[in-house]
């Protein structure tokens, strides 16, 4: 028998690999479903790609590679025969084959466990039973073990896991702080080289505020902050917003990579900012530990009232495995929208038949495994209840799925993004955003399901002192809405709460009754239309710095309404907080009247003239009092590079670098360079890049055009334009990338070349703006009413802490998404939301 095996699996033996060091071995869960050992089919594991797939699956890898020798891991669940021993621990065979597996409890009473594993030769599905040391070869054996052995690639997430894997940075200790008079306000805060006011930076040697770095998911800055530290060397930045009683997230330029800071406390006091010596009880509140601010909790989970456990199609939950609950709370929502349930349920099959060789690591695949394992019901199924086989129930019965883990899926979408792919909690709203984006880089064709979110904002601004005005329009996903708490109905309530409040304080006495301020939203709507400065305006009509005010109105209606009230804030101490108030949020909305109106007759249009550009003064002397003329860059050579495949940044930096002396100077540089972080990242000269970058590369970030050469040079070599958009789009604009994505994605062929034209008739009645990609994004406009039917709530005092619960409207009743919990909702707590979704009347 031993030589007959050995003889089988020789022919074979090229494809089998060993798991190397960096290898991530999938054996908890199939790539393209939520499949795992404990399934009714097991899980296979290439033994080439070490990918893991279900059996309704594996056929499709081994047509599409060829690859014929997968490891078949079988997790068996039986509950223990009536007269076991109560109280042992279940008996498990073979326990070491599935350390990392958390889809059961090892250590429950009532059932005991039995792994099984063995090797699986396809077409014929001939098994090996493993171990089988003796009759198999050496290198099958040890490649086996490894597999067997390996850690899964996703480790268990729990509530101190992102803590203990950072560390603490080796300047922390003696980092220097310039004395320079410097004092950070609580808010307001701005990018010192660009008018960015979203992921900045303190650096904590001179107290200087600098954006970060673009993202590939299209959010992120002008990497400002990383500039700074390449001309002056400062270390350690901490990002502004995440600064809790309990630390905040610090990066090390140097050391490449998020760290602990343990003197943060007082290298942040240095600027001002003193709130985590403040506040005594400095716990933070985690996903799993969650404290109530006085029955919030309560009233958001709706604790206390019987809730009907949902099952079937639509009604599966999400398991919470550390502060992931924004996440789920944003998916669950996504998928209830039809438009999303088609653009990737509904292409499933073609999705998973052009997925690429490795589909843990494409976003389309992984949205549809997502979509469809929330709409299937396959893991929402109800209790078995049968009393005529009760018996064979009891032999049989199995601990029935409680939802689906998500790690894949995070572990993807958060790649790249310092806040996402840590385990803190994070903003549900900037959740939301990143998704929009990761969907528009990644939409195959024209159909494009985020378009139901975007609209155009149309913003009107005056300068107050010539009273001309100037009428742009930006496009946007979600509706920012004000807290007027100067509008609350229960001004005299509030007052008497926060005296007993602060007696109760003196006298260390229990705190009085929480009072909620109550808040119309009809005072938060007006809020919203109501003028704002403009900070630094510059008006074009007197070319000087002037008064300016700023209204906002709706250009075009979205399909679907995303409505966030802004319900965090920072006090001037510092502290971070929510504001408690309740709104009474409508089931119907009418926003008509914030229909944008365009330029006005009688009003005067400010000049189009650009402010002129001002180069900060140089730390260094170096530029100061200079205005830098535009790089001279041979753009002939720089093709010739792109040509060969490289960044076409890089190949900009090459040929700068190298003094225009050609392409075979500059590719030298390339390969010196090539392994640095920033080979990639755009071309940075001090003094002209701040304005360079605003002028040109800033617009096409902005509206997520790619370089025109790239494109250029891709439709030189027989393609469409619009395909050419599509890759660079769907891959970061890095040419060599782009080439593979057409090539593997042929189907889409067809499609792009219809992209282009416009829509018939019967489309443009339905309110759909047809354009091509250089007019500008696709909207659908339509009338303003609309009628709620999904909301974010959120538990807790701060964005990083706490927990989100979501509750959908489905089939005229709404249900409630409690992590892996989903039942029919009792008192749906409308008022305590943080976003809202609407839909178009």
């Amino acid at each position: 028998m031993a030589a007959d095996l050995g003889e089988l699996i020789v022919p074979y033996m090229p494809t089998i690999r060993v798991p190397k060091s960096g290898d991530r071995v999938y054996k908890t869960e199939c790539a393209f479903s939520y499949e795992s050992p404990v399934s009714e089919g097991g899980l296979y594991v290439c033994m080439n790609t070490f990918l893991g797939f279900g059996r309704e699956h594996v056929e499709r890898h081994y047509r599409k590679t060829g690859q014929c020798v997968y490891m078949h891991l079988k997790r068996h669940i039986r509950q223990k025969a009536t007269g076991a021993s109560g109280g042992a621990h279940p008996r498990r065979i073979n326990g070491k084959i599935f350390l990392d597996l958390d889809c059961t409890d090892p250590n429950n009473e009532d059932y005991e466990y039995e792994d099984e594993a063995k090797l699986v030769i396809f077409p014929d599905h001939f098994e090996i039973p493993l171990p089988n040391i003796e009759e198999l070869p050496a290198l099958v054996t040890i490649a086996c073990d490894a597999v067997l052995n390996s850690k899964s690639p996703y480790r268990q997430l729990d509530q101190e896991s992102w803590e203990e894997e950072l560390q603490v940075s080796k300047f922390a200790n003696n980092l220097v702080q310039i004395d320079n008079g410097v004092r950070i306000p609580p808010n307001g805060w701005k990018c010192a080289k660009c008018d960015l006011r979203e992921n900045l930076w303190l650096n904590l040697t001179d107290g200087s505020i600098m954006c970060g770095k673009w993202f590939c998911s299209g959010s992120g800055g002008n990497g400002h902050a990383l500039e700074h530290h390449k001309q002056m060397g400062y270390p350690l930045a901490v990002k502004l917003g995440t600064i809790t009683p309990d630390g905040a997230v610090v990066y090390s330029f140097d050391e490449e990579e998020a760290v602990l800071d343990p003197h943060l406390a007082k290298h942040l006091a240095h600027f001002g900012i003193d709130m985590l010596q403040m506040q005594g009880n400095g716990n933070r509140v985690l996903d799993n530990e969650v404290k109530p601010r006085f029955n919030e909790w309560e009233l958001i989970q709706e604790t206390g009232l019987k809730l009907k456990p949902m099952f079937g199609s639509g009604f599966t939950g999400i398991k919470n495995q550390g502060n992931n609950s924004y996440l789920s709370t944003v998916m669950q929502v996504i998928f209830s929208i039809p438009e999303f349930q088609r653009a990737y349920v509904g292409n499933l099959t073609r999705i998973f038949d052009y997925a690429p060789l490795d589909p843990t690591q494409d976003f389309n695949t992984q949205m549809a495994k997502l979509g469809y394992a929330l709409l299937s019901g396959q893991f929402a199924k109800p209790p078995v209840k049968c009393e005529l086989i009760e018996q064979v129930v009891k032999e049989e019965q199995k601990p029935q799925p409680k939802g689906i883990t998500t790690q894949m899926f995070k572990a993807l979408v958060s790649k790249g993004h310092p806040e996402f792919s840590s385990n803190r909690q994070q903003d549900a709203q900037e959740f939301f955003l990143h998704i929009i984006n990761l969907i528009e880089r990644n939409s195959i064709g024209s159909e494009n399901p985020s378009d139901v979110f975007r609209f155009l904002v149309e913003e009107r601004t005056q300068c107050c002192q010539s009273r001309k005005v100037r009428y742009t329009q930006r496009v946007d996903y979600l509706m920012q809405l004000p807290v007027a708490m100067e509008a609350a109905t229960n001004k005299d309530e509030l007052i008497a709460y926060e005296l007993k409040k602060r007696e109760a304080e003196t006298a260390k006495r229990p705190a009085p009754e929480l009072v909620r301020a109550k808040v119309p939203f009809s005072a938060c709507l007006q809020a919203f239309s109501e003028p704002e400065n403009v900070k630094d305006f510059w008006s074009s009509a007197l070319q000087a710095k002037s008064a300016g005010i700023k209204t906002s109105n709706f250009a075009s209606f979205p399909e679907y309404l995303v409505v966030q009230l802004k319900k965090f804030t920072f006090g001037l101490d510092w502290v971070p907080k929510k504001l408690d108030v309740t709104v009474d949020m409508p089931d119907l909305l009418d926003i008509n009247h914030l229909r944008a109106t365009g330029l006005q007759a009688g009003e005067e249009e400010l000049p189009d003239i650009t402010p002129p550009i001002v180069i900060p003064d140089d730390p260094k002397d170096r530029f100061r009092n200079h205005y830098m003329e535009p790089p001279d860059i041979d753009e002939s050579s720089v093709m010739q590079l792109a040509e060969m495949g490289f960044p076409l940044e890089a190949c900009r930096k090459a040929v700068y670098y190298t003094g225009n002396l050609g392409a075979e100077v500059a590719f030298n540089w390339i390969i010196a360079h090539m392994e640095e972080p920033d080979f990639a990242e755009p071309l940075n000269i001090p003094g002209f890049a701040a304005a360079a970058s605003i002028s040109s590369y800033g617009q096409n970030v902005l509206l997520n055009q790619p370089p025109e050469e790239i494109v250029a040079l891709i439709s030189s070599m027989g393609f469409q334009r619009n395909q050419a958009i599509h890759a660079l789009r769907a891959t970061n604009n890095n040419l060599e990338r782009a080439l593979d994505w057409i090539f593997s994605h042929p189907e889409c062929e067809d499609e792009y070349g219809n992209s282009s034209e416009s829509v018939d008739a019967d489309n443009n009645q339905n309110g759909i703006i047809t354009q091509n990609e250089d007019e500008g994004p696709r909207i659908k406009d339509g009338n303003g009413r609309y009628e709620l039917f999904g909301f974010i709530s959120h538990a807790g005092t701060s964005t990083m802490s706490g927990h989100y619960v979501c509750h959908i409207k489905k089939e005229g009743r709404w249900v409630i998404y409690n992590d892996h919990k989903v039942s029919a909702s009792e008192r749906p707590p409308k008022d305590l939301g943080y976003i809202y979704f609407y839909r178009r009347i």
